[in-house]
């Protein structure tokens, strides 16, 4: 589902409100007919619209993360998909007051960059990778990789921020990202390792183990790489639950 198709932004239109205009065939707001409402919620919709498309041109995903509620921001990924960023920590513990980040990987535009402790991982290089995108794209992120980094670099993380886990929920897909994806058939090379698993990695290429940082590199990586299949998945999932196309036979 894309924002042109969306009228719950709008203040006091709610979801009821919406499915009956799409109901009545009014699937994007191009559609629109001030008729179709009472003066006021016309009066909204059509302000609304106005201002949306001038922002939807600008490329502000901002505007729309503030102005969508909670459980219907999925609906930005369709128009921001091709410049979302997908992203994913590894840490050597679950306290961000007693543990360090080992790596940072990010993935956009098919391609797929990692920053590494001791190397290339500092708070100007997450910065750079950041705010190269409109919007992020996590797993669990809003709870962990985000309050994570932003104690570990100093950091103020403020993009739009699209928790996978939570669209997931809508679906009834819960657990880790390693049991959703194996629930919407997404594989994996290596799906033996884990985030425990990570952590030993990490301490094995303290220790002099190189092959031990690859394998890690790697499998952080397949974490953001996947994470973009899994929310194409889901938003075609929530597409196909949410909307009603009025204007179908």
């Amino acid at each position: 589902m894309r924002i042109e198709n969306s009228f719950v932004p709008v203040h006091g239109v709610g979801e009821k409100t919406e499915r009956r205009l799409w109901e009545a065939g009014v699937t994007h707001w191009d559609e629109f007919e001030p008729s179709l409402v009472g003066n006021v919620q016309s009066q909204n919709i059509t302000e609304f619209i106005e201002q949306a498309r001038d922002r939807l041109a600008a490329g502000d995903a901002a505007f729309f993360d503030r102005a969508f509620p909670s459980g219907s921001r999925w609906r930005l990924y369709e128009n921001f998909r091709e410049s979302a960023c997908f992203f994913d920590i590894e840490t050597t513990g679950l306290d961000a007051r007693h543990s360090e980040v080992t790596t940072v990987s990010f993935h956009r535009a098919g391609e797929t960059t990692t920053l590494v402790r001791g190397d290339d991982l500092t708070r100007t290089a997450i910065e750079r990778e950041l705010h190269r995108s409109s919007l992020l794209v996590s797993f669990n992120g809003k709870r962990f990789d985000v309050p994570f980094l932003e104690h570990a670099f100093d950091l103020d993380i403020t993009q739009p921020h699209l928790d996978a886990m939570y669209p997931c929920r809508q679906l009834d897909l819960t657990g880790g990202l390693k049991a959703i994806e194996r629930a919407v058939g997404i594989e994996r090379d290596r799906p033996d390792i884990s985030g425990r698993d990570a952590v030993r990695l990490w301490h094995a290429y303290e220790r002099g183990d190189e092959d031990a940082l690859t394998t890690l590199v790697s499998y952080n990586r397949a974490d953001t790489v996947n994470l973009k299949t899994l929310m194409d998945t889901v938003s075609r999932r929530l597409h196909d639950s949410v909307f009603v196309d009025g204007n179908e036979p």
